[in-house]
């Protein structure tokens, strides 16, 4: 089956709370602003977060998956926001609706939300993965063709240490890793402009970098920015002109090159 997308990226992460719903959509946001036609997949199954971050939420609850039948062509419209378009399993779940499906039967959910959407002539498609490496993550990445991955992580040493058991998934899956971002970095006092370090830093010996990682940028920590996710207006919609916009577009430049360079070898 034929990838839905020229470029097929995941984000993912080792562990909840380090902002990859965040990275997924700004960065499809910067790659929007390029000029080129990007999709988002909110794959996130059991916790989807883009609903909310883009003001859309659903309060009647799905009775029944039963009308989502093959019919041989794709039949589900995606939505449009902000230029991208958007697939969220939270689009058809009520917002306090859980799925509560083995992963196996969530397989099945992933399977239509790739293929049985109409994405039209996308260039990226970004996948905001479940964090973690289990069974649905696995099944996930073997579903998808992907053309690479990115990694989120935080300063601290766990999420460094989650973060290399992915690297080492994504190995196994011989899915290629562009590099990781490194979000909630130092904070930028708005009196004296010096950067404070909220987190604890891993050691260098420690992280994701020493074990080859392309670091792709750094996202400033903000509350500007939390508090854009949970407006429904994305920072670059928001604060197009602020630190984090501009370390969304220098991220989105270096995925691109990426993607490029490993397309053309």
């Amino acid at each position: 089956m034929s990838a839905p997308a020229r470029f097929v990226v995941a984000v993912g992460s080792g562990k909840g709370g380090v902002g990859k719903s965040t990275v997924s959509l700004n960065l499809a946001l910067a790659l929007r602003e390029s000029g080129a036609r990007v999709g988002l997949l909110d794959a996130d199954f059991y916790g989807p977060d883009i609903p909310l971050m883009v003001n859309v939420t659903r309060t009647t609850p799905l009775k029944s998956w039963g009308f989502w039948q093959r019919s041989g062509q794709p039949r589900l419209d995606p939505l449009e926001r902000y230029g991208l378009r958007l697939m969220s399993v939270g689009f058809l779940l009520a917002e306090n609706q859980p799925l509560s499906w083995p992963a196996q039967m969530v397989e099945f959910v992933g399977r239509q939300l790739v293929h049985d959407v109409r994405w039209g002539d996308l260039e990226y498609l970004i996948v905001d993965l479940p964090p973690g490496t289990a069974d649905l993550q696995q099944q996930l990445l073997a579903l998808l063709s992907l053309s690479g991955a990115l990694v989120i992580v935080t300063p601290q040493d766990v999420a460094h240490l989650d973060a290399k058991k992915v690297l080492a998934m994504l190995a196994d899956a011989a899915v290629p890793v562009l590099g990781a971002v490194e979000n909630m970095s130092a904070l930028v006092c708005p009196h004296c402009g010096k950067e404070v370090d909220v987190f604890p830093r891993v050691s260098e010996s420690r992280s994701i970098w020493s074990a080859g990682v392309t670091r792709l940028g750094t996202i400033p920590l903000d509350p500007a920015l939390a508090r854009a996710g949970e407006d429904g207006k994305p920072l670059l919609i928001s604060d197009p002109s602020g630190p984090q916009a501009e370390a969304f577009r220098s991220i989105a430049s270096a995925v691109t090159r990426e993607l490029e360079r490993r397309g053309a070898a």
